[in-house]
């Protein structure tokens, strides 16, 4: 997929800052090294494990959950204006809250809730946001570029220089040390990673659209997308994986909280509808949890 800025979330709203692009698909291949992150765990979840996402099954882009076995679906956000839409859930580490994409407004900004829905208020402006592992603070995307926000005091800082444009998707390291993130880069997308106290930044994948990389539990690996598939591949560059090689559209894959398996949405085509599925992170057979609608932007505590 190609990166393209986010406007306001409307209609058959683009949901990140990703839109594909008209290539044919064919396996990842190994670009560049760039330095693994340590294996350190997140701050363990409370609670029976949950996924979020957003679904436009109640009319206007609304935020649900969904339990991995496809049980108790239950709308937690709601809202007063059907041109107001609520995309891109990220749940807390330890997944009491979330914090998401909402054009209530008129323009898009980064918002936080209490995971039933209560103690909703407005962070900032921006999209695209994720909780660091400690919860102390977000990277989230403004002006196309990455930034991080400490939630204490609101001290903002951009961490990829400006000549990197159209940027998306960023996600933290579960040491709280690195970045990941996609760009627009020489007409395509690429992969990077860059140091949250500053340095240079890494390519780590440069080919078929790459977009949304997201690390695992362990920090071992990244899974991210391509126009058409969900693939993993480390942080180095190496072990490029292709997980989902089935018919249609797999887009947005996450982890769930021990790494052995991913959620994801697939459509069709590319303009949906979406469906959520879930996978063995290692590859293997899906099984579909949603129907009706689209659901899209799943994320696992």
């Amino acid at each position: 997929m190609k990166l393209g800025s986010l406007c306001l979330l409307s209609a058959m709203i683009l949901l990140v800052g990703c839109v594909t692009a008209e290539k044919k698909a064919d396996k990842p291949i190994v670009v560049k090294k760039a330095a693994a992150a340590p294996m350190i765990q997140k701050i363990a979840p409370v609670g029976e494990e949950l996924i979020v996402f957003s679904s436009n099954r109640s009319g206007p882009w609304r935020i649900w959950t969904i339990k991995p076995d496809g049980k108790d679906k239950k709308q937690i956000i709601k809202g007063d204006k059907d041109e107001e839409h609520d995309v891109d859930p990220n749940f807390s580490p330890c997944g009491t809250k979330i914090v998401f994409t909402s054009t209530r407004g008129g323009k898009n900004g980064v918002w936080i809730a209490n995971i039933d829905g209560t103690e909703i208020k407005r962070v900032c402006d921006g999209r695209q946001a994720e909780f660091s592992s400690d919860g102390k603070s977000i990277a989230f995307v403004k002006n196309d570029k990455v930034f991080i926000r400490a939630l204490a005091d609101g001290k903002e800082k951009q961490i990829v220089p400006d000549k990197y444009k159209i940027c998306a998707g960023p996600s933290w390291s579960p040491d709280n040390k690195t970045i990941s993130f996609a760009c627009r880069w020489n007409a395509d997308n690429a992969l990077f990673t860059v140091p949250v106290a500053g340095g240079a930044i890494t390519k780590v994948y440069d080919k078929k659209g790459a977009c949304e990389p997201h690390w695992s539990p362990a920090g071992d690996k990244l899974v991210y997308e391509t126009e058409t598939h969900i693939c993993t591949i480390q942080p180095d560059g190496l072990k490029n994986r292709l997980i989902t090689y089935y018919g249609g559209v797999q887009r947005y894959g996450r982890w769930s909280r021990d790494g052995k398996k991913l959620v994801y949405c697939q459509g069709v085509t590319e303009k949906g509808p979406w469906e959520l599925y879930i996978v063995p992170s290692g590859g293997g057979g899906p099984v579909k949890i949603t129907e009706e609608g689209s659901d899209m932007n799943p994320d696992w505590r």
